[in-house]
């Protein structure tokens, strides 16, 4: 590094910060690569203005050409921290008129949409069974029965995990949640304590009733959780997950199923049908609408990509 001698204020800015306010080299790293990003762009100005010289103006025409570029708004967001930080430092060794950066903001970042299995794939899934545990007919109907009823009701794994066959109430113990074969319902409480109930269907109600008969065999000590392990306890969110990842890969489904793979499978494929937002939101136990609204992406995504391979006038001219 160069000494305070040095004229290049962004040399003397990585120096301070490594010798002064004693940050990781991996860290100066990545303030010089924003700083050198910085003094590109400046320099393809016309007049290749100084760094001091830059007003707001300049930034923000910046962040616009790293956007255009393909960089996403997390990425922006840190080299604008980055830049605004520089010129802190810059204004209590120079005399500048302002930081150039202050109230400069970054595209909004992309909210990933959650990942939902095409119909045919989520049915497969939950309908069809693993070759690979031919010899154990009871990992078998319990595995079926979790797998059905996740993508049956929209479940959040935990929820699942904590079901009881029925409701108990005694001593200090009373069930979080449980399944009402008779009312064909499940009664789950969701997070913030909220307790909801969301219908079961009929491929789920009988993969429901083939695990309750041989589940008695397994049951050990606690006799009220609905799903257990090989062990005869109940379920684990993590042994769960393994089980629904393992069978997805022994079916050679194309995505990475887990729990809430059949979540928003659930949600996504039940808006195709319905339409009905709000009747979905009450089924996932969603607080706001807006948590909910993300499946209308998912939704129009289906729809575009429909239009663009079928309607003629959709394609792109070579």
């Amino acid at each position: 590094m160069s000494d305070a001698t040095n004229p290049d204020p962004v040399a003397r800015y990585l120096d301070s910060l490594q010798t002064q306010r004693k940050l990781s080299p991996h860290t100066v790293t990545s303030y010089r690569r924003d700083l050198l990003e910085l003094r590109a762009l400046a320099d393809a100005l016309p007049g290749k203005l100084q760094l001091a010289a830059l007003n707001q103006f300049h930034i923000r025409k910046f962040a616009a050409q790293l956007h255009g570029r393909g960089l996403n708004g997390r990425s922006i967001a840190r080299m604008l921290s980055a830049w605004r930080g520089f010129y802190v430092w810059l204004g209590e060794h120079e005399a500048i008129a302002a930081n150039p950066v202050e109230g400069v903001k970054a595209p909004k970042r992309d909210k990933p949409l959650p990942k939902a299995l095409s119909a045919d794939d989520a049915v497969r899934v939950v309908s069809e069974r693993n070759p690979a545990h031919d010899d154990k007919r009871t990992l078998q109907l319990c595995n079926r029965a979790m797998f059905e009823l996740l993508y049956s009701s929209g479940l959040r794994v935990s929820e699942l995990c904590a079901l009881d066959v029925r409701y108990a109430k005694e001593d200090r113990y009373e069930s979080s949640g449980w399944v009402d074969m008779e009312a064909q319902e499940v009664a789950v409480t969701g997070k913030g304590n909220k307790q909801r109930r969301v219908p079961v269907g009929g491929p789920a109600l009988d993969a429901l009733r083939a695990w309750l008969a041989v589940r008695g065999a397994l049951v050990k000590l606690d006799p009220h959780p609905l799903f257990l392990s090989e062990r005869g306890t109940r379920i684990a969110p993590r042994v769960l997950q393994a089980r629904l990842k393992a069978h997805g890969q022994a079916l050679g489904v194309p995505a990475n199923v887990h729990p809430h793979v059949l979540r928003h499978s659930f949600a996504s494929h039940v808006l195709q049908s319905s339409g009905d937002l709000r009747a979905v939101q009450e089924m996932l136990g969603h607080a706001s609408i807006a948590a909910t609204q993300v499946y209308t992406s998912l939704d129009f995504q289906r729809l575009a990509q429909v239009y663009d391979a079928a309607h003629p006038r959709a394609k792109k001219k070579p």
